[in-house]
Order: C-alpha cells, then structure tokens, then sequence
C-alpha cells in the first residue's frame, strides 16, 4: 500500500503536516516511524507493547492535529486569496466605472460650456438687437430714404438737362460768335479794300494831273 502512493502525494501531505511549526512534525513522523519499526520487530512484554502502541497513537494524533490545523489554515487562505480576487475584480470595475464616469462628465462640460458659450453670444446679439429701432421704424425709415433718393434723382436729372441745355446755348453763342466775328473780319477786309481802291484812284488822278 505504502509503494502506492506517489512522491507528489507525499511531499504534499509533509507540507501539510509541517504547517507553521516546520520541522516538528517531520520530527515526529521520523520518531513514529522508528517507533513503528521498533514495536513491530520488539519482543517485549505486552505492557511495554501497549506502551509503545499508545505513544503512536498519540503522535499519529498530534500529526494528525496538525495536518487538520495546516488544512484549515490552507482553506482560509484559499477564501480569503478567492475574496481578494473578488476585491480586485470590484476595485477594477470601480475603476472602469470611475473612467467611464470621468469621460462622460467631460464630455457634459464641455456640451455645458457650449451652451453657455451660446447663451453669451444670445445675450450679445439681443443687446444689439434692443439697440436699433424695430422693424416697423425700420422699413419706415428705408420708405424715407426711398423718396428722399427718388427726389435726389429727379432733381439730378433736372440738372442734368439743364447743364445740357447751357451747353446746347454755350454752343450756340460760341457758333454766333464765331460767326459775327467772321462779318466783322469780312467787313473790316472790304472796307480795307474800299480804302486801298480810293487811295489807288487818288494817285492815279494826280499823277495824270501832274503829266499835264
């Protein structure tokens, strides 16, 4: 039965029994063993026999104590090592929770700021809004300022044909005067003439008069 069990089991169960003493149970598996040996190869009286069998017993009990101590502390520290996984698996869904949290409120701050940023530019824009007259007073006034270019461009065009009129009259006197300028011009040449053709018969008759 003993060449049964394997290596892993028996270091394994060693471990279990060491538990936090160390090397007192090996001790005692040791002396149990020797023990053990002993009353199987003793010849003694059955007092000493019992004696023997009643020590084994008690250090079987003692590993055995032991063994059950090393176990329960193993299981404690399997649950205790399953609820810090546990932990570590809240904390991090904490953690993941506080990112997304983090993101979305950053996001909200910023949808926040635009708004607010826009309600700023509302608030500008209706104070300049408040500071020009409404639409009525408005389109009143751009009636104005239509019949008061509409006059501007009749009294333009009335200036307008009235320089062309002037000038159509400049034209005329320069054209007059150019021309009674041309009569006296023919004038003063005829009357030129008229004198040049006196003063041509004049000496003509005293040269005559002198021949004689």
């Amino acid at each position: 039965m003993a060449a049964s069990i394997t290596d892993d089991e028996i270091i394994r169960k060693r471990l279990l029994i060491d538990g936090d003493v160390g090397g007192g149970d090996d001790r005692r598996i040791s002396s149990l063993l020797k023990t053990f040996t002993k009353w199987c190869q003793s010849s003694g009286s059955d007092e000493e026999c019992t004696a023997a069998y009643q020590r084994m017993l008690s250090t079987i009990s003692q590993c055995e104590f032991s063994m059950a101590k090393t176990q329960m502390v193993y299981d404690m520290n399997q649950r205790e090592m399953t609820k810090y996984e546990q932990i570590y698996k809240d904390i991090e869904k904490s953690i993941s929770d506080a990112h997304e949290k983090i993101a979305s409120s950053k996001t909200e701050l910023q949808e926040a700021k635009r708004i607010r940023k826009n309600r700023q530019e509302y608030d500008a824009l209706a104070k300049v809004i408040q500071k020009h007259p409404d639409r009525q007073g408005t389109l009143k006034k751009l009636e104005e300022l239509d019949r008061e270019l509409n006059s501007l461009t009749d009294q333009k065009e009335a200036l307008e044909n009235k320089l062309e009129m002037r000038r159509k009259q400049f034209h005329v006197l320069i054209t007059s005067i150019h021309e009674l300028q041309r009569i006296l011009d023919e004038d003063e040449k005829e009357e030129l003439d008229s004198s040049t053709m006196d003063t041509s018969a004049l000496d003509s008759s005293m040269e005559m008069n002198t021949t004689n």
